[in-house]
This record gives structure tokens, sequence and C-alpha cells, in this order.
């Protein structure tokens, strides 16, 4: 397999990869057994996990259709994860079929599923890449191609900026691509959370293995990622609490995942 500029990658299967890990535990197929392995460890370790997951990502679908129905017409969505259906843009499209949707991620196994499944050469790109490098993300052309910067776009970060060390600087790398998108902007985030626990340590450690460590942070820390933008309500909340479309399963109260919708407004 090649990324878009044609250097070979190399698919490791060798190590769970959160995005693997993250399908098995919502019922999908695209995985190996080391990272259903993981999952096990991990749900071991968190068993609220399991309602975790999926109501993550009925977070991520109600966000969607709130941004389109604000009007904004693209999305980037940055950790894509793989393709579970309804993906970003079949939610999106079946509101408003003129929407456009760059989806970036860092394994190439993502990338395969989604150029298979996805019409490149219309409304939809997929593109390798680390959110680490968050200007590359801004300036690929297969980025460029589908979102143009100078209208409003729905940026998500959902469930990917625990991937990320301090180290690696993710209120860095937020900013960056806050600052590519003008006003009337939108940045759809969630992240995982040890708020709601006594001790998420062995959690933690089952990614001590993948490809990607799993930093949980506090409400706090997480806000923080909102500078520049105005969150709408109901703000910063566990992902089931986010206008959610029914009465929020019982056991939410213990969902470790803050989700929340912010608007850039200058």
């Amino acid at each position: 397999m090649t990324q878009d500029g044609g250097q070979s990658v190399h698919i490791d299967t060798s190590k769970p990869h959160p995005a693997r890990i993250y399908d098995y535990l919502l019922g999908g197929k695209d995985n190996y057994e080391v990272d259903q392995v993981a999952a096990g460890q991990l749900a071991a370790a968190a068993p609220e996990v399991w309602i975790s997951v999926r109501a993550n990502r009925a977070f991520l679908q109600r966000a969607v259709r709130y941004v389109v129905g604000s009007g904004v017409r693209q999305i980037l969505d940055v950790g894509t994860g793989l393709p579970t259906s309804p993906n970003v843009h079949e939610v999106a499209q079946e509101l408003a079929p003129d929407v456009r949707v760059a989806y970036v991620d860092n394994d190439p196994i993502v990338k395969a599923h989604g150029d298979a499944l996805l019409n490149r050469a219309g409304t939809t790109s997929i593109v390798l890449a680390d959110l680490r490098e968050p200007q590359s993300i801004v300036d690929h052309p297969e980025v460029r191609r589908v979102i143009d910067f100078g209208r409003p776009v729905a940026l998500f970060l959902v469930a990917v900026l625990h991937f990320l060390r301090d180290t690696d600087g993710p209120e860095h790398v937020v900013a960056t691509l806050r600052d590519a998108l003008p006003p009337g902007s939108f940045l759809v985030l969630s992240h995982a959370t040890g708020d709601f626990a006594d001790d998420r340590s062995e959690a933690e450690a089952v990614y001590d293995n993948a490809s990607a460590s799993m930093n949980l942070r506090s409400r706090h820390q997480v806000e923080r990622f909102f500078d520049g933008f105005e969150l709408v309500e109901p703000g910063l909340v566990q992902v089931p609490f986010w206008r959610p479309d029914a009465t929020p399963p019982a056991g939410s109260e213990e969902i470790g995942f803050y989700g929340g919708v912010g608007r850039k407004t200058a």
C-alpha cells in the first residue's frame, strides 16, 4: 500500500490499534485478534466501556445533524476510525446532499477501507495523515480538494485527542486547526476522562502496548481545547447528555467521555 504521495506504508497488525479496538467494541468486524484481546482487557478494567463507545458514537451522529442543521456544508473529520455505518457523510448527506466531508486518520487500514467505500471523485475524501502534524492536514491537497477554508467548516475531533500525550502538544494541535477555520465554523470534540471513576490506571495500561497511549483528562483540561470557540448549550457534558434524542440509558452517569460543540465567532 502507498500513501497519497506514493511512499510505501507498512500495516502493523502485531500491536492493537485504537481504531480497531473501537471497531470491535462497536461490534464491527474490521479488527484482529490482538485488538480483540486488548478490548477484552479494557472492558475488564472499565466495564462501562461497552455503553461508552455507543454513547460516543450517538453523540457524533447528533453533532453531525446539529452542525448541518446550522447551515455548515463542510466537515473535516480527523481521527475518523474505521467506517462504521452510518458514517459521518451518510448522516450529513441524508440531511443535505451537498455536504462535503474530508476524513483523516493515521491507520493505513482505515484508509484502505475508506478508499474502497468512498467516492473520492465527488464530495468525500480520505487522507492518511498524523494529527500531531496539523498543518500538514490543513495543507493536504486531498483535504483542499473537498474543503474550502474560506467557508465555514465543522471540525470533528471525536475520541482522538486522548491518544495524544501532553508532550505531543494537543492544545497546539487544536489551535493550529482552529486558526485555519473561518468564523461560523464549529469544533465537535469528545474526550475520555477519569473524572467518574476512582481508578483508571488499568484501563490506561491496556494502551501501553498499543500503537497509541491513552491519556485521560479532566473536564477543565478538555474545556481548554475550546479556546477560541463559544460552547453551544448544554456546554461540555458527558456525551449521553449532549442534546439527547431520548432519555439517556441506565448507567450513563458512569460514562467517561466528555463531549461538546463550539462555534467560532471571530
